[in-house]
């Protein structure tokens, strides 16, 4: 480990140890070689006595930049985990994160255009109206509409600190290989996943593009609605965009008080969810509440509202497909069939025992099926399922960690607005519509439907390929006839070289005998013979190759 990953270190231990986090270490015994060492090495006292723990919490994570506030805005999402004393405290990293200066943010919103802010926005607010771990926004009006809109810009001097935390996660990575399960995890590749995400979320043109992708997928949606982007004035760092009025979805008062129908609101967020993934292959990726609001227009017919999009997740048809089999296998509860499935699709070892990992999934996933999502303790499903891993070698796949973390944040909002949500029941046919729409004659008329203007504008050509081919098979044809009578040509010239070598192997030996028998005259004939033949066969076998 390098100075510099060793000073960040120190860092983060003096920060937890100067907020008196050491106090929330479980006092088990895994733990006691972490207490001893906090305790020896260190002698720092709780500097913030006066405040909660949910407090010290938030403000620790907050101090130590962007990769610490974002594990925070995960586990926000997870109210089911943690008391209402912290996790009320967590909710504020998404949004309510402490904010640089505001006439900084004018400065650097400037450098980036390349003018005053007054060339094309009106009311520009100094005080933001969010600020989050990597950006903060303010409000403005455009010049030439009069619209409302937000002025998104990135935090000054993040970068330095994003990458040092990602310096150690890689530094500590070497050593999870050495613990028990370690080197199943894959740790580097999923630290190599979540840098990857990270730095791509510092390229607010990146998240441009990605909002107006997203936005085209939903257009004319009743279940999602992505504001516009004003690409004009995007920059690498300062990104423009309509403001939009929604509800915050975790202001459950709030949207009780609009008569929204919690049930059905919680399961259009999972639908929304599932559409993105397996209709469109890219969904939205940090879908925790400080990026999602509710329409105030329709309350009978509740519309989502995201924003930030920097975060987005893809997956391939194999992926797609092979996750909606093993959803649809678990809600049908055909566990050999789910063991079948990570067994071929190479998470768990060929040699894996069927029956005893089917039994294995069996013992695990039975107890979560017909309960209410208020029941099913997801942490201890996710604990065993890690033993169940560790028995049987499975590994982590790191292309569907950001997928995973999705689905927390889905379940977390799920038991947010709706903790009697079923989030199999809801999902269920979704996705056997989609298997069903991939197999049969519907699939084929959807992708001739998708390549159809491929297939229409090559049809002029067809005549030309046709005629293209058939003159490459008698093109080939003829190679091949020219091929086999060079063969056969060869072949026949091999047999007389062969004959020559034999024929001179009989004169020799018929010259050496009658040599034997003082026949000299007609034995140096037959030796000589013998030789001209052995030289004539070998030189034509030499030839011939």
């Amino acid at each position: 480990m390098r100075t510099r990953e060793i000073k960040r270190l120190y860092f983060i231990i003096r920060v937890f140890l100067n907020y008196g986090l050491d106090e929330i270490i479980p006092k088990i015994k895994f733990t006691l070689p972490i207490r001893i060492i906090c305790h020896c090495l260190f002698w720092l006292s709780n500097k913030h006595k006066d405040k909660t723990v949910g407090t010290r919490l938030r403000l620790a994570l907050q101090d130590l930049g962007p990769v610490w506030i974002k594990f925070g805005q995960m586990l926000s999402t997870r109210r089911d985990l943690f008391p209402a004393i912290i996790s009320n405290e967590l909710i504020l990293l998404q949004d309510k994160v402490i904010n640089f200066d505001g006439r900084l943010a004018r400065q650097n919103i400037e450098k980036s255009l390349g003018s005053s802010l007054e060339t094309w926005f009106d009311d520009f607010d100094e005080n933001p109206l969010a600020s989050a771990s990597i950006a903060q926004v303010h409000t403005a009006k455009l010049k030439e509409n009069n619209k409302n809109i937000v002025i998104k810009v990135i935090r000054p001097d993040i970068i330095p600190v994003i990458k040092a935390d990602i310096s150690l996660m890689y530094e500590l990575a070497n050593w999870i290989p050495f613990f028990r399960d370690g080197q199943r995890l894959r740790p580097k590749e999923i630290i190599r996943d979540y840098e990857k995400t990270l730095l791509d979320e510092l390229n607010l043109l990146r998240e441009a593009a990605n909002t107006m992708q997203l936005r085209r997928n939903f257009k004319n949606s009743s279940l999602l609605y992505i504001p516009e982007v004003y690409t004009e004035y995007c920059r690498e760092d300062v990104m423009v965009m309509e403001r939009i009025y929604g509800i915050p979805i975790s202001d459950i008062n709030s949207l009780k008080k609009q008569g929204i129908n919690m049930k059905l609101l919680a399961e259009r967020g999972v639908k929304v969810f599932f559409t993105q993934v397996f209709r469109d292959s890219f969904f939205h990726a940090d879908m925790h509440p400080g990026n999602i609001f509710i329409s105030r227009e329709n309350s009978k017919n509740p519309q989502y509202i995201g924003i930030d999009c920097g975060i987005v997740g893809s997956l391939n048809k194999e992926d797609k497909r092979y996750l909606a089999e093993n959803f649809i296998a678990f809600f049908n509860r055909n566990y050999r069939k789910v063991a079948e499935l990570h067994i071929d699709s190479g998470w768990v070892p060929p040699d894996t025992n069927l029956k005893d990992f089917e039994f294995a999934i069996r013992t695990v996933c039975e107890p979560i099926f017909k309960k209410p999502l208020v029941e099913i303790s997801f942490g201890n499903v996710l604990f065993n399922l890690f033993n169940i891993g560790r028995s049987f070698n499975m590994e982590i796949q790191s292309q569907l960690v950001l997928l995973q973390k999705t689905l927390l944040y889905i379940e977390g909002l799920g038991r947010h607005l709706y903790p009697q949500l079923n989030l199999w029941k809801t999902a269920k046919p979704f996705l056997e519509d989609w298997l069903h729409k991939q197999i049969g004659l519907l699939a084929i008329l959807n992708a001739f439907k998708e390549k159809g203007p491929y297939l229409i504008e090559k049809i002029p050509e067809i005549p030309d390929l046709i005629y293209g081919t058939l003159k490459q098979y008698k093109s080939l044809h003829e190679s091949i006839n020219k091929f086999n009578f060079l063969l056969q040509t060869k072949q026949v010239k091999q047999n007389k070289s062969n004959y020559l070598l034999i024929v001179g192997v009989i004169c020799l030996l018929c010259g050496t005998l009658l040599k034997i028998f003082n026949s000299k005259n007609i034995a140096i004939m037959f030796i000589i013979f013998g030789i001209i033949s052995w030289i004539i066969g070998w030189y034509r076998i030499d030839k011939t190759n």
